[in-house]
């Protein structure tokens, strides 16, 4: 059986990819900074700021891990919704720890975990690494840099048998994107009528939704599916950025 470890495993697309992972048949293990609700079971829960070395040594020094690990996925993030130049020193810091740094410390401590078994790094970026609006400027640099994180990673790991990718989502229906429907990029309403008008202006004509990004995620991991995959992006997005913003 193979094993999983998922980090901001309590988030919308954190707990979709469990869920689908251990449907699957897969041993999953999760890492968040906030408390595990028990809505579905894990092989193993640890609660820490994965932006920190030492919820990472705690993990690589589990039992969980003795028999090795198939598979990471970097998911955990967070959004700081405000103009560049009113961001903090601290805030800038912040977002860049857990989004950034946190993958590459991921990495780090659980390649020797993942080491020779054709495993798999799958980083949750997102689309603003691509393109992106106004009063997010760290998270999109944040995710950027994930993105290259992805390709150096890719080149570096694959002569241990780990492939590295990156999935890059779009509005996907989680409490982080209702969070930053308050960047006034679209008119000012309820949640509803905001969610609407950002379905419309997607070529797929909705919002994406959690299950669709954890099975993108599911599909970068497989070593039969996947195999010859690496150092890529994968964007699902609903066909955002195929769209000509002028139009």
């Amino acid at each position: 059986m193979k094993t999983v470890l998922i980090t901001g495993i309590c988030g919308g697309i954190g707990k979709a990819t469990a869920r689908l992972f251990a449907a699957s048949g897969w041993r999953v293990l999760g890492v968040d900074c906030q408390p595990f609700d028990n809505s579905f079971e894990l092989v193993h829960f640890w609660l820490g700021d994965i932006s920190q070395s030492n919820i990472w040594r705690e993990i690589a020094d589990s039992p969980f891990l003795n028999d090795g690990l198939d598979a990471l996925v970097n998911n955990a993030a967070v959004q700081l919704n405000k103009p560049l130049l009113e961001t903090t020193e601290n805030e800038w810091a912040d977002t860049m720890g857990v989004n950034l740094t946190g993958s590459f410390l991921g990495i780090k401590f659980m390649t020797p975990h993942l080491d020779g078994r054709a495993a798999a790094v799958v980083n949750v970026s997102s689309v603003h690494a691509l393109q992106t609006s106004q009063n997010i400027a760290a998270y999109a640099v944040s995710k950027g840099g994930l993105v290259s994180l992805t390709r150096a990673a890719a080149l570096e790991l694959s002569g241990r048998s780990i492939r590295v990718n990156a999935v890059l989502p779009g509005a996907v229906d989680t409490e982080m994107f209702e969070d930053g429907l308050s960047r006034g990029q679209l008119t000012e309403g309820n949640l509803a009528s905001m969610k609407a008008e950002l379905a419309l202006k997607t070529p797929c004509g909705r919002i994406g939704r959690s299950a669709e990004v954890a099975r993108s995620i599911l599909f970068l991991c497989d070593d039969l599916s996947a195999s010859f995959i690496t150092g890529q992006t994968l964007v699902v997005d609903g066909g955002v950025l195929a769209k000509l913003s002028t139009e």
